[in-house]
């Protein structure tokens, strides 16, 4: 607890005990009298699990059900006890330099809060974050550098380009983007049309142009496209159940029924 906050001596003292007795099941799961599995793992064999249970937590947070949060999150941090572990018996580092490493990063980086700097809006907290994490890795040749190549492409398009904006490489509104995002659909029918090996290039440029409209506008595109996924989803399932009452196969159904039933889906509240 950093000083001059209020303590909650029995919170504090609770988050201790479990914490130390979740770190104390870790350990057990990976000695010798532990679990075969647990005791085989290592950090690249866990890495699509990491990935997997951050989905989840986010599908929880969509689901607006807290005790599903609470539990999904409960796995995302077993991921990190768990490299944490792993990284102990390795005598590299262990549980406590990982809280260490984040907590000092938050207080760095975070000079308006627990230093004298000055802040008036969100964008200037964004603009210092990024001007602090440049100072941080010189050895860094690029400002794009630290960008994940491992993360889906939708999120790092949507980094790279906040990465270039904050160095002013940007449209000044929404505007200049969405003129380029028709610039780019329009190349993209006339390589459909001249030059169909060209096709996979003009269509990554075309949703690259998408990303940044939607940052632009201050929507994050990869949760805008996973609500239109739940959306095609909702609207798919309605079809099914639609020609099932009817006692009709999809597969065997047509297009012209198909598209009758999503238009009617479409009308209903989302």
């Amino acid at each position: 607890m950093l000083e001059g906050e209020n303590k909650e001596p029995e919170f504090e003292k609770r988050v201790c005990e479990e914490l130390l007795e979740l770190l104390e099941v870790m350990e057990t799961l990976r000695s010798p009298r532990g679990c075969p599995w647990d005791g085989e793992q290592d950090h690249e064999s866990l890495s699509p699990y990491l990935l997997q249970e951050a989905y989840e937590v986010i599908e929880a947070i969509e689901s607006e059900d807290e005790a599903r949060l609470r539990e999904e999150l409960g796995d995302l941090l077993l991921q990190v006890v768990f490299h944490g572990q792993i990284a102990r018996e390795k005598k590299s580092f262990d549980f406590s330099h990982i809280c260490r490493s984040i907590k000092k990063k938050l207080i760095k980086r975070h000079p308006h809060v627990f230093g004298e700097l000055s802040v008036k809006q969100a964008g200037e907290v964004i603009k210092n974050w990024e001007a602090i994490k440049r100072r941080e890795k010189k050895e860094r040749k690029s400002l794009l550098d630290g960008v994940s190549k491992a993360q889906p492409a939708l999120l790092e398009a949507s980094e790279l380009q906040v990465r270039a904006a904050a160095v002013g490489f940007d449209w000044p509104d929404y505007r200049g983007a969405l003129a380029k995002l028709e610039e780019e659909l329009t190349e993209l029918k006339e390589v459909l049309e001249n030059e169909p090996g060209k096709v996979s290039e003009e269509i990554g440029d075309l949703l690259f142009a998408a990303v940044n409209v939607a940052r632009l506008m201050g929507i994050d595109g990869e949760m805008a496209l996973r609500s239109t996924n739940n959306k095609f989803r909702k609207r798919f399932k309605r079809i099914e159940s639609e020609l099932s009452k009817k006692g009709r196969d999809i597969e065997r159904a047509s297009l012209a029924e198909m598209d009758s039933i999503w238009e009617d889906s479409k009308e209903e509240k989302e």
